[in-house]
Order: structure tokens, then C-alpha cells, then sequence
């Protein structure tokens, strides 16, 4: 596909390679090494990755992304292995990073630790913390191993706008600005990891995500849950900005569901994204019509309902609406990762 422009205002081929060839992932890692930035699939969205120990070459992920600085970066590491490499040793040989690691690695977990000064400051934003994470898609572990080098990787999409679970998502918005796109299928989990602050023995959830974090409290006890947009959690984790994973078209959610939000004006294009079969029915019940509707788990299914949850917004997005109405889902376990995004794409 011929771009418009990459990093720098280089002209730049975006290309999608197969993801279970060898021959792709080693182009891929010598691309990497290199300098240039590669989208890669992992099981919670596809990511956009430098080598993390290259600011230049992490300063063009910024770039493609038109990402603000100020924003950190996850890690992605090939094995918990890595973490002492990384993290000061105080924090690395934490129990709790152990225990997690044995059991969610490579997983949707992503921890924050007081980095090494081998981790440049454009990967942290300048922090004192480094995020890191194992994934668990053979495509971006292959990479990861044929590369030698952690991989710097926020979500491959615009910045702000709806993160990728497939690769012909990454290309809608990022052609032009990625030379290679390792295309791994769709992503199995579909919602960003959770993130987990360990430094200094504390134990915060920065960001919910795809590990419940009831999960990692029955392994290490009780963490602390910063209120909504707490601005302490904010500034520690990647994806925490007021208004992120937005479409195109204004979203609304509406509470309670059915709601008076759900009845369209006369011409207005308006899309329907229902958590479940009943959710349909009782929107279209009170209000619409809908020019376009999506249904994240007809049959209530938390888990296919965040796995489906991106994808949905992207067809939404590409039907030309002018608003989207969205049913919330119990805010709970996955739930929570659920609404986090759409609350968060509600503040475009």
C-alpha cells in the first residue's frame, strides 16, 4: 500500500506481512533493530513498538502516533527473566512480581516498577517507574525473540482514537506512518492489559484492563483502587488520558439503559452499540431507528463482549454516524475494563 508519510515526513510503504512466517518476523525484528518502528499483534490490542532502548527510535513511535509526550510506554519483554534487567533490584525481587508472574505471564498484566537507568526517559515520560509486560500472542513473542531488545509498544492507532484488534485496523490509521504490519489475527482479549503499580511495595491499579483485577488480589491480597481518573493514576500509567478510545462520531453512554438518549431526531445517523440481545431489544423498543447497530455478546458474555468491544467501535465508526448511543455492562471484573474505555471515549 502506498503511504503518505512516515516518521520525519520520510515517504514510508506500508505493508502487512503474515505473522506465522519466520521469514516476516525476521524482517520484522531487523526492523527493530534498526531503528523503525513495527505493529505487532498481542492478545490485548495490536501494538506499535520501538526498541525500548533506543530513544530515537522510540521518539518515531511518538511521532507516528502523534502521541503526547507526556504519555508513558509499556515494555514488552520476552520473559519475567527480563524484569531484574529493567526494574531497580528492590522492586524486581518483590514476592508480589514473582507471584504475578508465575501465574499471568504472558498475560494482560502489565507492572509498574522504579526503573533502571538503562530505560531511557522518553519510554517513561520522564518517570522514575518503567511498565512492563510479557504478552501472550506467538506472533509478538517471536518477535520479541528474534529482536533481542524489549520493545517500547503503546496501542498502533492515532492517538486518542479507537485502539487496533486487527491488522486492517492498524492500516486505516496508520498507513503511511508504519513500515511493516505483522498481521496476527484477530486479538483474543481486545481491551488494553491492566496495569499494576508494585513500586515500593505498594500495590495500586493504575489502569483496568484485561486481567480482573479481583484475579490479582486472590494471589497478593488487597489493592489499592484510585477513584476514576485519580490524577496520581493518571500520570503513572500509558492510556489514562480524560478522553481516549474515541471514534469518529460523538459517543454517548446511556444511563439507565433504556434512555431518553436513545431517541433520534429526524435525519440523524445514529448507531446502537448494545452490550447484550436484550439491550437491543430494549433500545429499539424506546428509541432509534438505528442506522447501524452492534451487539458485543448477544448473549451477555463479559468476556466476548471485551473482546468484541473495538472492533464493534471501528464498524461504527465507518459507517458515517453522527452519534453512537452505547448500553453500559455491570462495572465489575472485565466490566471494569469495559467501561473505563467507553467512559473514556464518551469525553471526546
Amino acid at each position: 500500500m502506498a503511504g503518505r508519510s512516515g516518521a520525519g515526513g520520510k515517504p514510508v510503504e506500508t505493508r502487512i506481512l503474515p505473522g506465522d512466517e519466520p521469514a516476516s518476523i525476521a524482517e520484522a525484528a531487523a526492523a527493530i533493530r534498526a531503528g523503525d518502528p513495527v505493529a505487532f499483534p498481542t492478545e490485548t490490542v495490536y501494538g506499535l513498538g520501538a526498541d525500548a532502548l533506543d530513544p530515537r527510535a522510540v521518539a518515531r513511535v511518538f511521532e507516528a502516533k502523534e502521541r503526547p509526550r507526556f504519555d508513558p510506554l509499556i515494555v514488552h519483554v520476552a520473559d519475567a527473566d527480563a524484569v531484574g534487567r529493567y526494574a531497580i533490584h528492590e522492586d524486581a525481587a518483590d514476592p508480589r512480581v514473582a507471584a504475578l508472574a508465575a501465574l499471568f505471564w504472558p498475560g494482560p498484566l502489565t507492572l509498574v516498577l522504579r526503573r533502571r537507568e538503562v530505560i531511557p526517559g522518553i519510554v517513561t515520560a520522564g518517570l522514575d517507574t518503567v511498565a512492563l509486560r510479557v504478552p501472550a500472542h506467538p506472533v509478538a513473542l517471536a518477535l520479541l525473540a528474534a529482536a533481542g531488545v524489549p520493545v517500547a509498544a503503546p496501542s498502533a492507532n492515532r492517538f486518542g482514537r479507537v485502539s487496533p484488534t486487527r491488522a486492517a485496523h492498524v492500516v486505516c490509521q496508520l498507513d503511511g506512518r508504519v513500515g511493516i504490519v505483522l498481521d496476527g489475527g484477530p486479538c483474543r482479549v481486545g481491551v488494553e492489559s491492566t496495569v499494576l503499580l508494585l513500586a515500593g511495595g505498594r500495590a495500586v491499579l493504575l489502569r483496568p484492563g484485561g486481567l480482573p483485577v479481583e484475579a490479582i488480589e486472590e494471589a497478593i491480597g488487597p489493592v489499592e483502587r484510585p477513584a476514576h481518573d485519580a490524577p496520581d493514576a493518571a500520570s503513572l500509567s500509558p492510556g489514562r488520558g480524560a478522553s481516549h478510545y474515541a471514534p469518529g462520531a460523538a459517543l454517548r453512554l446511556v444511563e439507565p439503559w433504556p434512555g431518553p438518549g436513545l431517541v433520534t431526531a429526524a435525519g440523524e445517523r445514529v448507531g446502537l452499540l448494545a452490550a447484550d440481545a436484550a439491550g437491543r431489544a430494549a433500545a429499539e423498543a424506546v428509541g432509534g431507528p438505528f442506522v447501524a447497530t452492534e451487539v458485543l455478546s448477544p448473549g451477555g458474555d463479559v468476556m466476548e463482549a471485551a473482546a468484541r468491544l473495538f472492533d464493534a467501535l471501528h464498524r461504527l465508526d465507518a459507517a458515517g454516524l453522527d452519534r453512537i448511543v452505547a448500553q453500559p455492562v455491570p462495572d465489575e471484573g472485565m466490566g471494569r475494563a469495559i467501561m473505563d474505555r467507553l467512559r473514556r471515549a464518551a469525553r471526546r
